[in-house]
């Protein structure tokens, strides 16, 4: 990046912070047409520090950063949570982050490109001292957010000061993101066998890398076996009954190299600004639903009687958002979850 565009970047992004100071960067960013990545390099060493680390080292530290607000996004979808992240586990190229009810997340290692530390004003009064948000973030090699983890402790724990002192100014180098070009269904003559021979969810995984499928087009070539399509609004409907049945469920919203999962009771579903809101006490969800293009349910065996989801997709075929009703290994699916589909089922049948 040039100096002269360097410039033009952090000048655009004060002007927008000081008109409005809580837009959220991925918006300034999309103003200037650049990713949120190269948003956040261009200001390197005034509010923003590289973390030269690993990824397997930079995630080594999330669980001692005390209280955080973790925050995953994928296209449409936007996920926030408040609390710990719990001990790190996994491997050397997914992590993971076990906690049910809790922060709970999947990291994917490949797709961690860039990590950085991030000091923001907070806004203030003007009896107040100013003050600074502080938060660890994570790109991909297009500049899209990973993920993102927000202190909320003040005084900080003293690992955000080890991750400080850590910081350089070595800049990124981001690459372009190419939209997905649709293709014709490719055909799978074993898919059906082998689906049906699933004994365990994360078997999923491997069955779309044999067939070098897509979820959303093993989705459709499985459609009147395993998957059904629904209305886009069915989405909402499922939300608002399980909020009304007190039915918990797992949220997933996954990024290029993270899912997070939220698993509880849902709030009463609130649209605001075209999009619907889940606010709960440690946790919120927001949801652009007029920008999903499929809504699909979907049933894969196991060992336990199978288990069903309902997945949202946007109009690239990225996977928007996932639900699941909460459940334990080893115990069968809630019937309250499978009784909630049923209704749908049968409302879509009358309509």
């Amino acid at each position: 990046m040039i100096p002269s565009q360097q410039i033009a970047i952090i000048e655009a992004f004060d002007a927008a912070r000081a008109a409005q100071p809580r837009l959220p960067a991925i918006e300034i960013a999309e103003r200037l047409s650049i990713s949120e990545g190269e948003l956040q390099a261009a200001r390197l060493g005034r509010d923003v520090w590289t973390l030269p680390l690993s990824p397997s080292d930079i995630a080594a530290y999330l669980p001692q950063l005390g209280r955080v607000k973790a925050l995953t996004r994928s296209r449409l979808a936007v996920l926030e949570q408040t609390g710990d992240y719990p001990e790190l586990s996994g491997g050397e190229h997914t992590g993971l982050l076990l906690d049910p009810g809790g922060l709970d997340l999947r990291l994917l290692y490949t797709n961690w490109h860039w990590a950085c530390l991030i000091r923001d004003p907070m806004p203030a009064t003007s009896a107040e001292e100013a003050q600074w948000r502080w938060s660890l973030q994570i790109f991909n090699q297009h500049g899209c957010a990973v993920h993102k983890c927000f202190a909320l402790e003040n005084p900080l724990p003293r690992p955000w000061g080890a991750l400080a002192a850590l910081g350089t100014r070595d800049t990124p180098a981001f690459t372009q993101s190419m939209p997905r070009l649709k293709r014709p269904l490719p055909e799978a003559p074993t898919l059906a066998s082998e689906w049906g021979a699933m004994r365990d969810v994360h078997q999923f995984f491997a069955l779309l890398q044999r067939h070098h499928l897509e979820r959303i087009e093993a989705n459709q070539l499985m459609e009147g076996r395993y998957t059904q399509t629904l209305p886009v609004n069915a989405l909402e409907a499922v939300l608002k009954n399980a909020s009304l049945r007190e039915l918990p469920l797992m949220l997933f919203v996954a990024s290029p190299g993270c899912v997070q999962i939220r698993t509880g009771t849902l709030p009463t579903p609130h649209r605001a600004r075209g999009w619907l809101n889940l606010f709960g006490e440690q946790f919120t969800l927001h949801l652009d639903d007029a920008e999903i293009d499929q809504v699909w349910q979907v049933s894969k065996p196991n060992r336990d009687g199978g288990v069903t989801s309902i997945e949202a997709f946007d109009a690239e075929g990225s996977l928007v958002l996932q639900l699941y009703a909460e459940r334990q290994e080893g115990r069968a699916e809630r019937r309250e979850w499978r009784q909630l589909l049923s209704e749908l089922g049968n409302q879509e049948a009358v309509a």
